[in-house]
């Protein structure tokens, strides 16, 4: 486990690949699996339980530090690369390569069951099955199931209608967003539902630099749009654009405020994580990391990449807890004020590669192992959920 306390540094870099762009194309899925291998949501836990755990955050603002040895929710998994938390309690995850969304059942009560293949996913890299985001409850009209996927020829957002007929099942699939640009790396691909109501999505670069100072472009940025994927009406530049001169974000987390935190990978030298204002322009490509243009909204951390290749981020009580891919480590963030933040790695090699992390209803912290994808070495078991009970540090 390592520690420090990290303040702004002035450091900048530059660097530049190119790759081809993207032509929209609809979506498929396979026929969706309802089954009942999950309790309906009338069989959830009550109210009150989150009436509890609410209480206890304000009587423990945090910081909060996992504690103890993590509970292994489930197995088997294949390059995952999101999870969502069910209002049953139970989870989904999608998985990469394969275009499944899986359901795990948070006791372990039954194994992991497809509830949907989106059949046009092509997976090529950093590209697959990518993010995933739930709007609304059982309760509602609507329910929507989103999801971030590349295809043949771009990424896209597609949101799926969510059924309970003995256990979560899913409709057909509606693009909402489609023309981001692919690439087998530098892909983006986190969804996030905000506090306001919204859904956020990162986006990368797709190897074509140019295209984060683009404010026209869908391309290095992190989005804001309308459940139906239309923009949000005072989105800064009057279309999806939140902000702009992002290389490769791909975690989302807001913070107690609402306001909205975002982790990034860099090219050679820094990984980032960043406060996002509606409007700002975090630099890339002209600045990695830290930097001196007042036209650019500098970083509030920064690692050397082989510390860091940052992924999900969540958020607890004044900590972010951010997923390391390549330095293979939870990533423990305090964040007093939206200026200062001191870190402290966690599990360090002891899990590999960490894809996504959530803090679950119930105040726990899931973390999702990613070495299946390609660039890990697998462990017996793997990927796995993990989760860990959080307390005050």
């Amino acid at each position: 486990m390592t520690k420090r306390s990290a303040p702004f540094l002035a450091l900048a870099a530059v660097a530049a690949l190119a790759l081809a762009g993207c032509t929209p194309s609809g979506p498929q899925a396979e026929p969706t699996q309802t089954g009942s291998a999950s309790p309906s949501p009338a069989s959830t836990a009550p109210a009150s339980t989150a009436d509890e755990s609410a209480s206890t955050a304000a009587a423990d603002p945090g910081p909060v530090t996992p504690n103890g040895d993590p509970r292994v929710v489930t197995t088997g998994l294949q390059a995952p690369w999101s999870v969502v938390e069910l209002e049953t309690g139970d989870f989904l995850v999608s998985e990469r390569d394969t275009g499944q969304i899986v359901e795990v059942s948070a006791d372990g009560s039954n194994p992991n069951r497809v509830v949907t293949t989106i059949g046009d996913v092509v997976p090529d890299g950093e590209g697959g099955l990518l993010g995933l985001a739930l709007a609304g409850s059982s309760e509602d009209a609507e329910q929507w199931l989103y999801a971030f996927y590349t295809g043949a020829s771009d990424n896209r957002i597609v949101r799926f209608p969510v059924t309970w007929e003995g256990g979560i099942g899913v409709g057909v699939p509606e693009v909402i967003v489609d023309g981001i640009a692919k690439a087998g790396n530098h892909n983006g691909g986190r969804l996030a539902i905000g506090p306001d109501g919204y859904l956020y999505a990162s986006t990368g670069d797709a190897s074509q630099t140019e295209l984060a100072q683009d404010q026209n472009s869908l391309n290095g940025k992190i989005l804001r749009m309308e459940l139906d994927g239309s923009p949000v009406s005072d989105n800064p530049f009057g279309n999806r654009v939140y902000s702009m001169g992002h290389r490769n974000p791909q975690g989302l987390a807001f913070d107690g405020s609402g306001g909205l935190w975002a982790s990034e990978f860099g090219q050679n030298m820094w990984d980032e994580l960043n406060k996002i204002e509606a409007g700002g322009n975090y630099g890339w490509p002209t600045v990695e990391g830290q930097g001196d243009d007042p036209a650019f909204l500098n970083p509030v951390l920064q690692w050397p990449t082989n510390e860091a290749s940052p992924s999900g981020l969540a958020y607890s009580r004044g900590t972010l807890f951010m997923a390391g891919l390549g330095g293979e480590r939870l990533w423990k963030i305090a964040i007093p004020e939206a200026s200062e933040a001191s870190d402290e790695a966690l599990y360090v090699d002891e899990f590999g590669r960490l894809r996504d992390a959530v803090v679950t209803s119930q105040g726990t912290l899931l973390v999702l192992t990613n070495n299946t994808d390609g660039r890990g070495s697998p462990r017996e078991g793997d990927d796995t959920l993990l989760e860990f009970t959080l307390s005050a540090s």
